[in-house]
């Protein structure tokens, strides 16, 4: 598995196969996620023109991308996750946001969550921001689609020295079936400082 961090042209080239994997994990639950590719590659270019924006892709043996996590500044960008952490507090001009983190289930396991983590840090080190920020959504351990041994990632991010940032809360619209109606869902900050 070979894990490369991406920046400029070489980032936009991979934003198709990031709004596909964007679509295939997070279809399964706990997001639920019933999007568009239109919608995703308008998004994802919207995050590549953000300041210290980068995508680390995960590749196996013959090169195909089968993960891949975001990173970029808060400043000028993010404008509806960013309130709540001005409301908290967070210096935002000091703070690097993560964006999604998405790896095929056949991939996990292997280490390459924390490799996603490890490069947007040192990135984030980098260019001198002091703490890094990511939302997460929140579902009740009784949602009726959880499936049987699902495991949350909290404890995962708890052990790489993040916390949920306590009274932080968006909300975000997404449809959980095609063509469905967008519904509202909790998002929950987690961050940490360097």
């Amino acid at each position: 598995m070979k894990v490369r961090s991406l920046t400029g042209g070489e980032m936009e080239q991979a934003l198709p196969a990031l709004a596909r994997l964007r679509i295939e994990v997070f279809h399964a639950y706990p997001y639920l996620y019933a999007g568009s590719e239109g919608y995703e590659l308008d998004y994802l270019h919207t995050f590549s023109q953000a300041p210290d924006a980068l995508i680390v892709t995960a590749e196996n043996e013959v090169g195909e991308i089968v993960g891949c996590a975001t990173g970029s500044a808060l400043t000028g960008h993010h404008v509806e996750f960013a309130e709540p952490l001005v409301d908290a507090g967070i210096d935002l001009s000091t703070t690097f946001y993560f964006g999604e983190s998405v790896l095929r289930p056949t991939h996990r396991g292997h280490g390459i969550g924390h490799a996603f983590f490890d490069v947007r840090e040192a990135h984030a080190l980098a260019h001198g921001y002091k703490r890094a920020c990511f939302c997460a959504v929140d579902r009740p351990a009784d949602h009726p689609l959880r499936p049987e041994g699902y495991s949350a990632l909290d404890p995962f991010w708890t052990a790489r020295g993040y916390s949920r940032l306590t009274g932080a809360v968006s909300h975000f619209e997404w449809p959980e079936t095609p063509d469905g109606p967008k519904i509202v869902h909790r998002m929950d900050y987690w961050t940490r400082s360097f």
